[in-house]
């Protein structure tokens, strides 16, 4: 109990940091409406579990000179079992929350384990997994996760992403350079980041996930001016049916559903939290690259 309040509160202060430096407050918690349920059933056992035995894939560290803040950042890169440079996969970007860091989507989305167990049953096609820092902050060691430059890291990091890490991915890795074999997805202010990148560059990525973003994405309009023209291959929107963004996401639901662009909508049981976010990690990356 005390644990779980304690994460509700870091949770709370890192919500208000984000809402302070991006202009609105923070929303008011809301319910379920009628069209608000899961799309798929909870995960099996053991889903995230390291697998006990054969192949698995690898998690490495990956430095690269970023231009956005003018000298090297690191992102952790999952190579999938048996990865070899003699093929190419396809890529997916995936981005961690307000507070994070490159190491979260390992240490507490446990994404490698998911994987191995997804692409070992045949589920999942095996792929290339980058995991940046989301803050593209000017100081080299962010001294406080919830505080600095926040606006202006979040802006440096999507160029970041788009002009320093993608060519340099694609530089080291044997990935897929076509559009249809990049992916970019993410939780909280990761899910904001990826639709600002994902919707806003659907000449780079056709595959989108934002699972329960948070109020950085910008307005619909902007990122989707013209939606019959939208070429998405799948674009994921999920939330906790208990979580304190739920009515960001019923938002962008609606707008969705309003310009007609198909889309998954999956509104599964939790918080905001990774238990949540494991389970939509399981179920996404098997609909990636298919």
């Amino acid at each position: 109990m005390l644990e779980g309040m304690r994460s509700l509160c870091v949770l709370l202060a890192a919500l208000g940091t984000l809402a302070l430096a991006q202009g609105p407050a923070l929303p008011r918690p809301s319910q379920p409406g009628p069209e608000d349920k899961p799309a798929f059933p909870s995960p099996p056992e053991g889903f995230d579990s390291v697998p006990e035995r054969g192949l698995a894939g690898r998690v490495e560290t990956f430095e690269y000179h970023s231009n956005a803040v003018g000298f090297a950042r690191k992102a952790e890169v999952y190579l999938p079992p048996g990865y070899s440079a003699a093929r190419r996969y396809p890529v997916l970007f995936l981005l961690h929350g307000f507070g994070g860091n490159e190491r979260v989507w390992r240490m507490a989305g446990r994404a490698d384990a998911i994987l191995d167990n997804l692409i070992r049953q045949g589920k999942a096609q095996p792929m290339v997994v980058v995991m940046p820092n989301g803050r593209a902050s000017l100081e080299r060691e962010l001294a406080n996760p919830l505080g600095g430059d926040v606006a202006g890291d979040f802006a440096r990091f999507e160029r970041d992403l788009v002009e320093d890490l993608l060519p340099a991915v694609e530089a080291r890795y044997s990935v897929r350079r076509d559009r249809e074999g990049r992916a970019i997805a993410g939780l909280s202010m990761g899910g904001g980041q990826a639709l600002n990148v994902g919707l806003g560059r659907s000449d780079l990525f056709a595959w989108v996930g934002a699972m329960a973003p948070a109020g950085n994405a910008r307005p619909f309009e902007s990122l989707v001016p013209k939606p019959a023209e939208l070429r998405l291959r799948l674009l994921w929107l999920s939330c906790g049916d208990r979580d304190v963004l739920l009515g960001l996401s019923q938002a962008w639901r609606r707008r969705l559903k309003e310009a007609g662009v198909e889309h998954v909508w999956h509104v599964g049981p939790g918080i905001h939290s990774f238990a949540v976010w494991r389970a939509d990690l399981y179920w996404l990356a098997q609909r990636l690259f298919r």
